[in-house]
């Protein structure tokens, strides 16, 4: 192994650490400037390893910075993608237990079911006849740097902040998702206002783009996995105790709730 594989190894333990103790850690960018982003993806893979060898499975990707007002505030011309494991995954209606993230946030997605494996250039009609079912859902993503601050490199070694994620009812994928109405409710108030079209203009974009992007990784979209497509709003920090609901216009609903916070000093 030579001193950059150590040293991937090395990051993706630190990282890994950080998600199952819930703790904080210094972003990697200020200690290691020259990180790049094929090393950045190789310290994710290195990460998602440690959860596989923890008999966890892989069931699907996440998709990010599909907003293009998003790429422009990052200063990246591509989106970013990061790994989905069941143990991510939490029942709908269930409980999210506050003191198994650093510093929680929210978003409203669009998710996809495979029933046909993606690899590489594929056409949006393609891509749509991949598809089994529609869901609406929830991601967590919670960064596990301070402050929630982080550079590209960062975000993308730390599985693009990807940490948990509930799945509405999954519905026929003859349902039209160019422009579904997304509100993200926290105790009963509406706290963002969205539309998928926000998603690249149409949420299939997103899956054309992940299996481009797991393409160039050397991977493949498996039958069977989801695919989150990305944010259709901002993010919302998530409030202790509390109830989540998203509704769309078409696609259903999804809730969750929040627990008491840990103890102690919040992220």
């Amino acid at each position: 192994m030579n001193n950059k594989q150590h040293q991937t190894q090395q990051l993706a333990e630190r990282l890994d650490k950080a998600a199952m103790t819930a703790t904080a850690t210094a972003q990697l960018s200020e200690d290691f400037p020259e990180i790049d982003l094929q090393q950045a993806y190789k310290i994710q893979q290195a990460s998602i390893a440690r959860r596989l060898s923890r008999k966890e499975r892989l069931v699907g990707v996440k998709m990010g910075f599909t907003s293009r007002a998003k790429m422009v505030q990052m200063g990246v011309d591509d989106l970013i993608w990061g790994q989905l494991t069941d143990s991510m995954q939490l029942v709908e209606g269930g409980m999210l237990e506050m003191q198994h993230y650093v510093h929680p946030r929210i978003e409203p997605e669009i998710a996809f079911r495979l029933k046909t494996s993606l690899k590489g250039k594929v056409s949006l009609t393609e891509a749509m006849a991949a598809v089994d079912s529609l869901a609406p859902a929830l991601e967590i993503i919670d960064s596990r740097y301070a402050n929630f601050k982080f550079s590209l490199t960062d975000v993308v070694a730390d599985n693009s902040s990807s940490s948990a994620f509930v799945l509405g009812p999954w519905c026929s994928p003859t349902e039209d998702i160019s422009n579904q109405a997304m509100i993200l409710n926290i105790n009963g108030r509406a706290k963002e206002v969205g539309s998928s079209s926000a998603i690249l203009g149409n949420p299939y974009r997103s899956l054309v783009e992940a299996a481009r992007l797991a393409g160039e990784a050397g991977l493949c979209l498996e039958a069977g996995w989801t695919v989150l497509a990305g944010a259709a709003t901002a993010a919302q920090a998530i409030p202790a105790n509390s109830h989540i609901h998203l509704q769309t216009s078409g696609l259903g609903d999804v809730h969750l709730y929040t627990s008491n916070p840990k103890q102690g000093e919040q992220g």
